[in-house]
């Protein structure tokens, strides 16, 4: 049976901070949880959950709510709850799924990790007595983890202009959220500061109205034109219409969509897109809130991962 000392013996640490990673991994730096949380994966080491539970009148068990609609972002929320899960499980938490408002007060929770939200949602989320952590930029003062939406549109646009394309179009989703303005402010800014003028066009995050719209305006589009879309399903929809339309991608029409969990992977041909780390989001998320559990509910702050950009077969080389 593996103890706390072969723990200690394998991380080259004492007996007292393998403890302290357990019981109060906020009291140590995070190479040294890093160090002590491999050597537990290492030897298999499970610390006496049930026990520490009681011992802090805790339930070990942490709510993942989801306030949108699922059905449009399913593979991503897959990646998502797999990193969510691989974290809480370091700490031997539990991880409750909820997708019903009715039953998000229900049972007795550590802590609550939030997708999805609205800022109309932030009456409920401050109701909630247990630690809150949200996934996805607020202005509501939540502590939270995103990706850096603006950076990675920055990302996008620069490669367009260092790619001379003539008309640079952004397509974005028609919402009054942080994310999105954070996203067309990358676009916006980028624009202005190499002296061209943006062109921004807004829809619901649907294939087939980004389809639609393309289709309708076909003939405002002149060759070596670029579409920076806010979401990997908008860009699915325009590279549909482009080519319908008889349009050539690469040669004359680009595309670059965001989020590379799967949409961008399954279009054809395969859309460039900004990749955000979504599996590792979630494993930072998680880690976040069970420190603000450990610190009694502790202000936690913003966490903002950079994205990357992939280029494929929607953009010239």
């Amino acid at each position: 049976m593996i103890t706390l000392s072969d723990v200690a013996k394998k991380a080259n640490v004492s007996k007292m901070t393998v403890s302290r990673v357990i019981n109060h991994p906020e009291q140590v730096t995070d190479e040294l949880r890093e160090l002590v949380e491999d050597a537990m994966e290492e030897l298999d080491y499970r610390p006496n959950s049930a026990a520490k539970a009681l011992a802090y009148n805790r339930t070990n068990v942490v709510k993942v709510v989801i306030l949108e609609d699922v059905g449009i972002t399913e593979p991503y929320y897959m990646s998502l709850l797999f990193g969510i899960a691989k974290g809480l499980d370091k700490q031997q938490y539990a991880l409750q799924l909820v997708t019903e408002r009715e039953d998000l007060k229900l049972g007795d929770p550590d802590g609550y990790i939030i997708t999805g939200a609205r800022n109309t949602d932030s009456e409920l989320l401050a109701s909630l007595q247990a630690p809150v952590v949200v996934f996805g930029e607020n202005r509501s003062g939540f502590d939270f983890i995103d990706t850096d939406n603006k950076e990675g549109i920055k990302m996008a646009t620069e490669f367009a202009i260092a790619k001379n394309y003539q008309s640079i179009i952004f397509i974005g989703i028609d919402v009054k959220e942080p994310f999105e303005y954070s996203r067309e402010a990358g676009y916006i800014n980028t624009m202005q500061q190499h002296q061209m003028i943006p062109r921004i066009h807004r829809m619901a995050n649907h294939s087939h109205l980004s389809q639609k719209f393309i289709n309708e305006h076909w003939r405002e589009f002149a060759r070596n034109t670029i579409f920076i879309c806010a979401s990997d399903r908008l860009a699915v929809g325009v590279v549909r219409a482009i080519l319908h339309n008889g349009g050539n991608i690469p040669v004359d029409f680009g595309v670059i969509g965001f989020d590379g969990v799967f949409l961008d992977q399954v279009s054809n041909p395969q859309l460039s897109t900004i990749r955000q780390p979504v599996q590792r989001l979630g494993e930072h998320i998680a880690r976040m809130l069970l420190q603000k559990i450990a610190q009694s509910g502790a202000q936690q702050g913003e966490l903002m991962l950079t994205p990357e950009l992939i280029l494929r077969g929607t953009t010239r080389d």
